[in-house]
């Protein structure tokens, strides 16, 4: 069985069977949020950016939140298939003590960031033809100026109780922060699509590494990053909080005369919006209101039977620092073993460009 599973909504799908999947005809690549899970695309991103992507230069944005706004920030690098096996590389060998303070695992996090840019901020945020967008989130309510533990504490609890109720009372208490290139219009994003209010910063190299720090900043495991440089002030978090799988609005660039396709490496088969739906099956993105939103979206992710091939059987996450405790090299072994193992979902999806066969895309 295939290791890459492709889904295809209605538009990306009739594209599919006309044209095939040609790089001149992609316009978006989102990242989503998702820590650890996203090591698994690095030999996918490897090639698409280094190669495929860059054989039809053209102006694209690459858009992402935590895990998925670092992907996209290497392959903005002038050099990206280095940059994504540098960032693989310094994902893999955090390592932590038993209980680690906040501050312990920011600074931590921020050396990652450190080592991925290394020194190429100009470069990053001036690409030729990527327009890099990064999706963080701002506290309102009791989120916007936290204090001590106890009142960041209390506003997440607010934040979840009104998720749960509904996903437009989360807007009560974040906002959407874009942090992106000033060289992309980005008309899709700025018309008001959702509860939350959205505002856009300017990315540049004094704050590119300070935004992409806020976009993976989880609560109560990380200490929130205040006043971003160009920024609105405030309390940063994850931008995975508000769009952790993306489910934006990409339908409106749908009849783009230049391409209008958005191409979505991801390691799920299926979009959840927020983190705080992960276990609210309901609002997944093609069951809901906005399902129309995907209409031009090749999502690719991995197949259920490669997953079973996995170390653990599964794909890396978190949980993993807690099952592997102290014991650090097994932990890097079997996450550098997944990366190695993303060879075959590149490998699929190079010859399915090569020969295209839409009996193997199913409907998002």
């Amino acid at each position: 069985m295939s290791p890459l599973a492709i889904h295809a909504g209605v538009k990306a799908l009739a594209h599919l069977r006309e044209h095939g999947l040609r790089a001149r005809d992609v316009a978006i690549v989102p990242g989503a949020a998702g820590g650890p899970k996203g090591l698994i695309l690095q030999k996918l991103d490897q090639w698409l950016f280094g190669s495929w992507l860059p054989s039809a230069p053209r102006e694209r944005t690459l858009i992402g939140a935590s895990i998925g706004a670092w992907r996209m920030a290497a392959a903005c690098h002038p050099e990206p298939e280095a940059a994504f096996e540098r960032l693989g590389d310094l994902y893999c060998e955090q390592t932590y003590p038993h209980r680690p303070s906040a501050a312990y695992v920011t600074q931590t996090c921020n050396n990652v960031l450190g080592g991925l840019i290394s020194g190429g901020e100009k470069a990053l945020t001036s690409h030729p033809r990527h327009r890099l967008q990064i999706i963080v989130s701002r506290g309102r309510g009791l989120l916007k100026t936290p204090g001590r533990k106890l009142g960041v504490g209390a506003g997440f609890s607010l934040a979840v109780l009104g998720n749960l109720t509904s996903r437009s009372q989360l807007a009560r208490h974040l906002a959407r922060v874009v942090i992106g290139d000033q060289r992309d219009p980005a008309f899709w994003l700025k018309a008001k699509f959702d509860a939350f209010d959205t505002q856009f910063a300017p990315l540049t190299p004094d704050n590119l590494q300070s935004a992409l720090l806020a976009s993976g900043t989880l609560p109560f495991t990380m200490e929130p990053v205040r006043d971003i440089p160009m920024a609105p002030a405030g309390a940063y978090w994850d931008g995975g909080l508000i769009d952790y799988h993306l489910a934006l609005p990409y339908s409106r660039i749908a009849h783009n005369p230049a391409g209008g396709l958005v191409l979505y490496p991801h390691f799920n088969n299926y979009l959840v919006p927020g983190w705080l739906d992960k276990s609210l099956p309901w609002r997944r993105a093609h069951r809901g209101p906005n399902r129309d939103w995907l209409d031009n979206v090749i999502l690719i992710s991995p197949s259920q039977s490669f997953l079973q091939t996995l170390p653990l059987g599964k794909l890396p996450d978190r949980n993993d620092f807690r099952y592997h405790g102290l014991n650090h090299a097994a932990r890097v072994r079997n996450w550098k073993l997944a990366i190695s193992e993303g060879e075959r979902l590149r490998d699929a999806l190079a010859s399915f460009i090569d020969k295209p066969d839409p009996a193997l895309v199913q409907p998002i």
